[in-house]
């Protein structure tokens, strides 16, 4: 059996639709499945069981010989989040508990990293293992992510294959849980909705105008085909960037959901939040030689092609995949 961990939300539930539509149906999806606005996400899927995050650890602990693969996940993601305790448990030591279990019974595992463990990009975005213990991320979501990171580097022993997959500005069906967090497609075909137009921060940094900052966006599709890949081929363990290796500005998403809604641009910017204005990660750009060096031959969704697909397909129907 194939664990899912966080499979009621929204990168994880797309990797077991994706699972399910290539015959796999032996499935553990772990997550908290008590909150009914996730439940959609997984409602539907075929699996065979599902387990409460909170009971999961001690179950893999009783029953390590009917798994075959870890998919963790499962994470608190809210990077306005602040209390470091909440971060340490679900993100780091929850982590730790399952890749000491897959280490012991020779399970593989792949796990979610993050691009928010880069900080502000003063070390690049190349996912070299010896920059890790350098990065300072901007929140405590980033620096969970990265205490991981660290700590995986440094263990001598480790899962028969593992891979921390750094993911950048992901975007896609599945997300409408997500409130704030959620991606700015979505925020954007909401705003377009309701008011005709859409609202970008304002740049408070005089090297990016206004609607300018560059983000790696890449299309949820696109993820679960690289985790599919790597669950497939035997490639080196490693950290591993997961974007599309071209960053686009806001003020291009913007434009591309409008016509993916078939309306003309209306957009307006406003001040970035203060809560967040000293955190703000103004250029994300994934370097992804090092997927493609190991055989990756798929290419990654053009930004314009897969909000159509999403807003099309998706959100106009308020359809889940």
């Amino acid at each position: 059996m194939i664990v899912v961990t966080g499979s009621a939300g929204f990168i994880a539930s797309t990797v077991v639709q994706k699972l399910n539509e290539e015959g796999f149906t032996n499935l553990i999806l772990v997550d908290d499945f008590s909150k009914k606005d996730k439940e959609r996400n997984f409602i539907n899927k075929k699996y065979n069981q599902l387990i409460n995050r909170d009971i999961f650890i001690d179950w893999f602990l009783k029953n390590p010989d009917k798994i075959s693969f870890v998919i963790h996940l499962g994470a608190r993601t809210d990077t306005t989040e602040f209390d470091k305790k909440i971060f340490d448990r679900l993100n780091l030591n929850y982590s730790k508990d399952i890749w000491k279990i897959c280490t012991t019974n020779d399970i593989p595992l792949i796990y979610a990293s993050s691009a928010a463990t880069y900080g502000g990009g003063e070390y690049g975005y190349e996912d070299r293992h010896d920059i890790v213990s350098k990065l300072k991320p901007l929140n405590p979501y980033g620096i969970s992510k990265n205490e991981f990171d660290k700590w995986v580097l440094q263990q001598k022993e480790h899962p028969p294959f593992w891979a921390g997959l750094k993911f950048f500005n992901v975007y896609g069906p599945n997300e409408y849980h997500k409130g704030r967090m959620a991606s700015v497609i979505l925020h954007a075909f909401n705003q377009i909705n309701q008011t005709g137009k859409v609202k970008l921060f304002r740049s408070h940094n005089p090297d990016f105008k206004n609607g300018e900052q560059l983000r790696d966006f890449v299309y949820v599709k696109d993820v679960t085909e690289v985790i599919r890949y790597m669950m497939e081929t035997k490639i080196p363990s490693g950290l591993y960037n997961l974007g599309t290796g071209k960053a686009r500005t806001f003020v291009d998403l913007a434009r591309a959901t409008f016509m993916a809604m078939d309306k003309d641009p209306n957009i307006e910017f406003i001040d970035t939040p203060i809560d967040i204005r000293d955190k703000y990660q103004y250029f994300t750009e994934a370097k992804m030689d090092k997927l493609f060096n190991t055989g990756y031959k798929k290419s990654f969704t053009e930004l314009e092609k897969g909000i159509n697909d999403y807003v099309r397909n998706y959100l106009v129907s308020n359809k889940i995949y």
